[in-house]
């Protein structure tokens, strides 16, 4: 992992790469940011850049043995943790040392940009959250008693320090304040506040913030998507490029989700006979769970818009174009007089299909719901104009 492969943080590279070269490489430090920010990702090319062989100015070279090893996250002086849970493969007494495999694979195919949801999806382990026990704080200090295999320093990756489980953290106090010499231990978490405080004092802050949206943007641009969807996309994303990256394969499904719900709401507002809505009702009948959770998660997200719309926060609407145009037009009628109920039945509405209620009868009983409140909606602005 090159800093050139890295999305935006110039500063913070730039900052890093002063530090190492002015001699004051803090040997613990914690890389703070946010989802989709690229925290990993430095921290594993800052790794990489302290043990070049031959180092540019402002990046490793990406060609010396290290560099190449360092880039498959198997050098054997880098070593990695990380929460885990049980597992098909893994039955008990799970640690970050019986699933490298899995997580290298999981990186290089993230390129880095790993969040939680997608690691545990990776592992397919369900719903169950994943913990750094303490025998992962065993094993980091085993490995670090050893002098350095082949690397300058030998570099200890612990991602998502949140989840350290109290009794690790413990564990590992002393040496987080006395590493041993030629030894780097980089912390990477996205939540200050969940951190142990004993685990925040004893490293250096590596503050990383959202990535800036023309960086966001032009890396979109360079490699998936033309100026408009980027443009889309990037408005979207609010810094998070693993958000970006999400919303760009999920376009197609957007737009889809966009024309059902106008021609629904429509229906909904000027039902005269009922045939139409009862067509739709059973058309979305037919469609999976997820799609059916899908759009009523994006009818929700229109509520929201119109809702800000109505308050004059219009500048937080990430819809543009006709999306844009609709939620306008739409947001007049979300007013007092039916918002709180409007939200209520879609939510309700998606917790029943979580239940797998049935999608005909759901769907026909919140479409009369939602005549009712539109027509409530329609007379509030009538007596208020």
């Amino acid at each position: 992992m090159q800093f050139e492969h890295i999305v935006g943080q110039q500063e913070v590279k730039e900052r890093l790469i002063t530090s190492f070269r002015g001699g004051r490489l803090a040997h613990t430090q914690l890389f703070l940011g946010p989802e989709g920010s690229g925290a990993l990702p430095l921290a594993i090319a800052f790794a990489q850049f302290v043990n070049c062989k031959q180092p540019t100015e402002t990046d490793s070279c990406g060609v010396c043995p290290s560099c190449k090893k360092f880039q498959k996250y198997a050098h054997p002086d880098l070593h990695f943790y990380f929460p885990t849970t049980t597992t098909d493969a893994v039955k008990k007494d799970p640690k970050s040392e019986l699933m490298l495999t899995e997580w290298r694979t999981f990186l290089s195919k993230n390129q880095g940009y790993a969040t939680q949801n997608s690691w545990y999806d990776f592992l397919g382990v369900g719903n169950k959250q994943g913990t750094i026990y303490v025998r992962d704080a065993a094993d980091i200090i085993s490995k670090m008693a050893l002098k350095a295999y082949e690397a300058k320093y030998k570099v200890i990756v612990v991602w998502m320090v949140e989840k350290l489980h109290e009794s690790a953290s413990n564990k590992l106090l002393k040496t987080l304040e006395e590493p041993p010499d030629n030894t780097l231990i980089l912390l990477v978490a996205e939540r200050f506040e969940l951190l142990l405080p004993t685990v925040r004092s004893r490293a250096q802050l590596v503050k990383v913030p959202k990535i800036n949206d023309p960086d966001i943007f032009q890396w979109l641009q360079d490699n998936y998507s033309d100026a408009s969807t980027a443009q889309l996309v990037t408005r979207q994303a609010n810094g998070n490029l693993n958000a970006a990256l999400e919303i760009l394969n999920n376009v197609d499904e957007s737009q889809s989700n966009f024309i059902l719900l106008s021609q629904w709401l429509r229906l909904c507002y000027k039902p005269g006979n009922f045939v139409p809505l009862h067509q739709f009702n059973q058309e979305m009948s037919k469609l999976g769970r997820e799609p059916q959770k899908s759009f009523l998660k994006f009818a929700l997200e229109s509520v929201h818009n119109s809702l800000s719309i109505n308050h004059g926060n219009a500048q937080l609407v990430k819809s543009t174009g006709e999306e844009l145009s609709f939620a306008q037009k739409f947001a007049p009628y979300i007013n007092k007089a039916n918002q709180i109920k409007i939200v209520g039945i879609i939510n309700q509405a998606i917790f029943h299909i979580e239940r797998n209620a049935h999608a005909a009868i759901l769907f026909t009983d919140l479409s009369f719901q939602m005549v009712d409140l539109m027509e409530a909606g329609k007379k509030f602005v009538k007596n208020t104009q």
